[in-house]
């Protein structure tokens, strides 16, 4: 059998050539002059917090409040997918992939030197007292909560909706087409596609760059390696050498199933420290760590410390806001699109209210447990007198989680496995970051998720090492931490105008529901009144159809007697009555049986589609004593615009079928009522004809593979 050659998506020049010469730039820039670029970072980065913590602050509150409100009204049951779609992951893997995506080296680094640092100087409390214990490791479970997690579920949810139910492709720009209309696909998409490579390539290395410093000292431990640019720089060579490796040789599967082991080796380590240290403290401490978060967590929300001088004159609350929680706000600001990208792709076919919820609160509850548990082991010993411990882990924030590890059994053991573990999440991250900033850069295809080319992968690996050495050599993770303060202001815009674009389409959902529920009535007795006087008696029609489980010949014989002539009957009036309608026939792909689909079009306004289509469904184990003629029966079901909502219409007479085309446009009309002369914002701004839905190598060769509109088997109900 002939291997299938993978599919990628071809290089958009706009985006690719304005941001790699932007950080080429900058990088060239950094490395000549260090100290103008450090005078500009740390300067810009001051004004923001002088001037703008306020909006970064402000901006986290309404995200967090926005995806609740999605979550919990009655939007929350619209789907990542068509109506029909199900879950492409069971319950238990999907929450095992988002537990694993709250895990990274990153969390070992402030894990310890987090509540460190706000036990010393913490922002609104006496220093090193009672109540600075108490919050030191609420602050860090908050900035790496729930908000943070809240970006990540808004920019998924944008992904997933307009990619996988209104058949868009996978790209940030596509999440601005009920704003923007069809000028999306010109300077305006690539301005927006622009910001957030700008940002996540920032954010990308951040993470890097606090890998690096972590793992360095990790070695220095371990082997007396020196702390400083030689091993650096091995590590981010190491780093682009594996990511250009995995890349020319195909072992990415390798890589992220180790980084997959490396999960279970991060509990191992967890559950080390909680179980050969004071257990009954640190579990005593877990549940008041939890209390305290759920009952201050609406006050932390806001607090920008508008009158609070801070519990250490050196070290005003400004400064603490400016170097923590504006530093982390813009950080999961600059990571938004990467990890929304990913949760969007594992999330197809769940609700937004299952994917919120759990995007909020799996990830957030292990990362809860881990800052928990090294936050106070190491709080335990700070307060036996261990000052030299605590000062070490403020200054020097990458030798904390080691110097913890240390006072515990078998430190040798537990340190070189977290070396080991933080070096794989390390070039995962880097592995995982040059394939999304490939895949951002590239043309996004409706028909498909297909990643950046190899060569594109490459030169984003090598681009991101550059710009994390360069950052490093300033002034360390500090310059990074400052450079993404300013990096995430441009994108943070665009997640404004992701919600507002957001609520534009989930208001014309919103607007479908309420007019199917005002066509209820008629649908309902569409489907069980008798419409003629030799017919059945409805409850007879009811029974004989529950009672069987019709095969392929009593489907086909629906289909070309009933379904069919009824449609292209009703498509006929409708034309004659000045409707712009197309009635097609095709083929099921897997079975004998045609399907018939029906498409009335509107001006600036969503089309309206009924389409009967057979689905196959295996006999249920209790029916096999019934009617059956085979393992599968068959259902003739309506696929509406967004899928189907498993409405059966096998079994219906002619005027039957013709009445439950009718309540379906009557409701699709007092939907469009609802909407006004506003439009439909869920309107495609990409269109192709059904014959151009085949891979994009098959297209004419005047057809933009970014052009088409497909959805995949599921979207178009076969």
């Amino acid at each position: 059998m002939a291997k299938t050659r993978p599919h990628y998506s071809p290089v958009n020049p706009p985006v690719f050539w304005t941001t790699a010469v932007i950080i080429l730039a900058f990088v060239l820039w950094a490395w000549l002059w260090p100290d103008a670029a450090e005078t500009f970072i740390f300067g810009s980065m001051d004004w923001i917090a002088t001037n703008l913590g306020w909006y970064y602050i402000l901006t986290a509150g309404v995200i967090v409040l926005f995806v609740l409100v999605v979550a919990f009204s009655r939007v929350g049951q619209t789907k990542i997918g068509p109506d029909h779609s199900t879950p492409v992951f069971n319950m238990f893997t999907w929450s095992a992939m988002l537990f694993a995506a709250g895990i990274g080296v990153d969390l070992m680094f402030f894990g310890v030197s987090g509540p460190a640092t706000n036990y010393l100087t913490p922002p609104d409390v006496a220093a090193m007292s009672d109540e600075a214990a108490r919050m030191a490791p609420i602050w860090m479970i908050f900035h790496y909560g729930i908000p943070g997690w809240a970006m990540y579920a808004l920019m998924g949810m944008a992904f997933g909706l307009f990619a996988y139910r209104y058949h868009l492709p996978l790209s940030i720009r596509s999440a601005l087409a009920p704003i923007v209309g069809k000028r999306v696909r010109g300077p305006i998409g690539d301005g927006v596609e622009i910001a957030a490579t700008l940002g996540t390539i920032f954010g990308i290395a951040t993470s890097l760059g606090i890998g690096v410093v972590f793992l360095n000292y990790g070695l220095h431990y371990l082997f007396g390696w020196e702390t400083g640019t030689t091993v650096q720089v091995a590590l981010v060579v190491l780093a682009v050498g594996i990511t250009i490796i995995s890349t020319v040789s195909g072992v990415d599967k390798g890589i992220r199933r180790l980084s997959e082991l490396n999960v279970f080796l991060a509990i191992f380590l967890m559950l080390w420290v909680l179980f050969s240290g004071n257990t009954a403290h640190l579990l005593s401490a877990l549940v008041q760590n939890t209390g305290d978060f759920v009952s201050r967590f609406p006050g932390m929300m806001l607090d920008n410390f508008a009158f609070t001088d801070g519990g250490d004159p050196s070290y005003p609350s400004q400064d603490w806001l400016k170097d923590w929680t504006l530093f982390f706000w813009a950080w999961w600001i600059a990571w938004a699109p990467f990890v929304g990208l990913f949760l969007a792709r594992i999330s197809r076919g769940r609700t937004l209210r299952q994917f919120v919820i759990g995007v909020l609160v799996i990830p957030f509850l292990f990362i809860l447990l881990w800052v928990s548990i090294f936050g106070n082991a190491a709080l335990d010993i700070f307060r036996t007198g261990e000052i030299d411990f605590l000062n070490e882990a403020v200054e020097v924030p990458e030798s904390a989680y080691f110097t913890l590890l240390d006072h515990f059994p078998g430190a040798l053991f537990t340190i070189g496995l977290s070396v080991f573990t933080g070096l794989f999440f390390y070039v995962t991250s880097a592995d995982s970051g040059s394939l999304i900033l490939a895949t951002m850069t590239s043309k996004s295809s409706a028909k498909r998720d297909s990643d950046g080319a190899p060569w594109l992968r490459i030169v984003w690996a090598v681009i991101t090492g550059l710009l994390t050495l360069v950052m490093l050599f300033i002034n360390g993770v500090y310059t990074l931490q400052a450079a993404t303060v300013l990096m995430g202001l441009p994108f943070s815009v665009v997640m404004y105008l992701v919600m507002y674009s957001l609520f534009r389409v989930l208001r014309s959902e919103r607007n479908s529901l309420d007019s199917r529920r005002a066509a209820l009535p008629s649908l309902l007795s569409g489907r069980i009144r008798a419409t003629g006087p030799g017919e059945k008696t409805s409850w007879r029609r009811r029974l004989a159809r529950r009672m069987s489980y019709p095969g392929l010949k009593d489907t086909r014989e629906f289909l070309d007697k009933t379904a069919e002539p009824a449609i292209r009957e009703i498509a006929a009036e409708m034309k004659r009555l000045g409707a712009d309608v197309t009635c097609t026939c095709g083929e099921h792909p897997d079975y004998p049986l045609p399907y018939v689909d029906l498409v009335v079009k509107f001006e600036d306004q969503d089309e309206f589609k009924y389409e009967a289509y057979p689905v196959a469904y295996p006999v249920p184990d209790f029916a096999h004593n019934l009617r059956t003629a085979s393992d599968v029966y068959f259902q003739v079901e309506v696929f509406t615009g967004t899928g189907s909502q498993g409405h059966d219409i096998l079994g219906y007479t002619h005027e039957q079928v013709i009445s439950d085309v009718l309540d379906l446009y009557d409701a699709h009309l007092t939907f469009m009522t609802m909407t006004g002369d506003r439009g439909t914002p869920t309107k495609a701004v990409y269109s192709a004809p059904p014959s151009e839905w085949d891979d994009a190598d098959n297209l004419p060769d005047d057809t933009d593979p970014e052009e088409v509109v497909a959805g995949d088997n599921e979207d178009a109900g076969r």
